[in-house]
């Protein structure tokens, strides 16, 4: 299982070029399937990565609201969920939050630590092996999967 530190927490971390690369990557993504990555969605976007923590969608409409006095809770719902049908970005289901998706070009589940002293979530990666043993277990007790999401909460190693 490959993690990495927060984005934060890394002194020489570029996050004008981090949150570039995950526009590119995001254009790239849209146009590769045929969808339209409009203005507000970029916008949207933008401002889910403008720092690596969890942002709900009322902050976000605080934010968007700084440039477009009268958007409204439906617009930033309709781009999140853009945004997620799209995998770049995901939803935090325990803050009821949102985060930028680091890998959006592979097909996974999101896994995430979240610190409760800094709210720094990370998404980690994992090779199949933590989900497989899930699915098993919940296959061996016949239930039925319909969702999967991991969020772990503690205290990261900067806070502790």
């Amino acid at each position: 299982m490959k993690s990495s530190l927060p984005a934060s927490h890394v002194p020489e971390h570029n996050h004008q070029r981090c949150i570039s690369s995950a526009v590119s990557r995001a254009e790239s993504i849209c146009e590769r399937k045929g969808q339209r990555f409009t203005g507000l969605r970029k916008q949207v976007f933008k401002l889910v990565w403008s720092n690596h923590e969890p942002v709900t969608a009322y902050d976000l409409l605080k934010q968007l609201r700084r440039e477009k006095e009268n958007a409204e809770p439906p617009t930033v719902y309709r781009a999140l969920e853009f945004l997620q049908h799209l995998g770049l970005v995901h939803r935090i289901e325990s803050l009821n939050a949102y985060i930028g998706c680091d890998h959006p070009d592979r097909e996974h589940v999101s896994q995430f630590l979240i610190c409760v002293r800094c709210n720094q979530a990370v998404e980690i990666a994992d090779d199949g092996t933590m989900i497989r043993g899930i699915l098993s277990k919940a296959d061996e007790l016949g239930f039925q999967v319909h969702s999967q999401t991991v969020e772990i909460a503690g205290t990261c190693r900067f806070c502790r």
